[in-house]
């Protein structure tokens, strides 16, 4: 087995870790903080050993060849100035970097109309630099559906460098009705709501998916979701270019879910097959973008059968964590 389940790899780094790469990038620059990436990218390169094999793996699936030792480090290096990246983003916007966006117009029309909407990432990129789409834009309610017990040491340093941004977060360790409930209650308020949904949390329903070359477990609630809701839904990729650069695209995937009760099974699996289509495109974009150092394509770390015709919402979101 290349790693165990995400949700059973421990964090990489101590809480005084992050806050010294806190500290550092706050005193010296970015450029100064750069530099502490290095030792950063060696630690998981030569200790972290199912991190380094996912990375191997998923690079070979994505670069159509056997990636070398140095196109792993790459690929921990991408991750790592992402991370450093998010304190930059959160404590002064996004001044200081070459921003490209593209596909506001969906956003734009749904905001005319006051009415709310669901935001879909993934782990492909910084969606750290899609939260900030809420400073640039201070007409725009945004909330993100977040596992705080994820990573806790990382989310608490975020969460310190703007409260306001951790304030609108919604935990998605709360238990499945009370994330419905939240999410619908800052929809009808025009909010904007933004949930990562390409990994399937342990127990939770998933349906398969074909994507770079293999099946792989993609889950099935924010799509009930979004139909229980009758919510749009837009897709939205965060892609990291180097330096100081970003492409923030966002692309209309649908103005309504609509998933019929005799049909479910094969609806579910129609949309998110569409959704690995538009998730391969970008990866294969953006390869060294891809964040999800496990297994993607091990389906025995995934519940794959649907949700039967009557289950209600407890039944769909139960399950759902969205891991960062």
């Amino acid at each position: 087995m290349t790693s165990s389940h995400w949700k059973q790899r421990p964090e990489g780094g101590s809480r005084f870790a992050f806050h010294l790469i806190r500290f550092i990038a706050s005193k010296g620059g970015r450029a100064v903080a750069r530099l502490t990436l290095f030792p950063i990218v060696a630690y998981f390169v030569i200790v972290r050993g199912p991190e380094r094999r996912a990375s191997r793996a998923y690079l070979a699936r994505v670069l159509d060849r056997a990636p070398g030792l140095l196109e792993v480090a790459r690929h921990i290096h991408t991750f790592a100035a992402t991370i450093l990246d998010r304190v930059y983003m959160l404590r002064s916007g996004m001044d200081r970097f070459d921003v490209k966006i593209s596909g506001l117009e969906p956003i734009d029309r749904q905001i005319g109309r006051g009415q709310g909407m669901l935001l879909f990432g993934s782990h492909l990129g910084s969606f750290e630099a899609l939260r900030v789409l809420a400073r640039q834009r201070p007409d725009v309610k945004v909330r993100v559906v977040l596992d705080r017990g994820h990573n806790p040491h990382l989310t608490q340093l975020l969460d310190a460098l703007d409260p306001e941004i951790a304030r609108n977060v919604i935990d998605a360790g709360q238990d499945g009705p009370s994330i419905v409930f939240a999410i619908k209650q800052a929809t009808d308020e025009g909010a904007i709501v933004a949930l990562l949904v390409d990994r399937a949390a342990p127990g939770e329903p998933s349906t398969m998916a074909s994507f770079l070359g293999a099946s792989a477990p993609f889950p099935t609630a924010p799509w009930l979701i979004a139909a229980a809701l009758k919510l749009p839904v837009v897709l939205a990729f965060g892609l990291y270019r180097g330096g100081p650069r970003y492409d923030l695209v966002f692309e209309s995937f649908s103005d309504g879910v609509a998933i019929e009760r005799h049909n479910r099974p094969a609806m579910l699996s129609a949309l998110v097959q569409r959704y690995a289509e538009r998730l391969q495109h970008h990866a294969r974009s953006a390869p060294y973008n891809w964040f999800n150092f496990y297994d993607f394509w091990h389906a025995d770390d995934a519940q794959q059968a649907l949700p039967d015709a009557g289950a209600d919402v407890r039944r769909r979101v139960a399950a759902r964590r969205s891991g960062y």
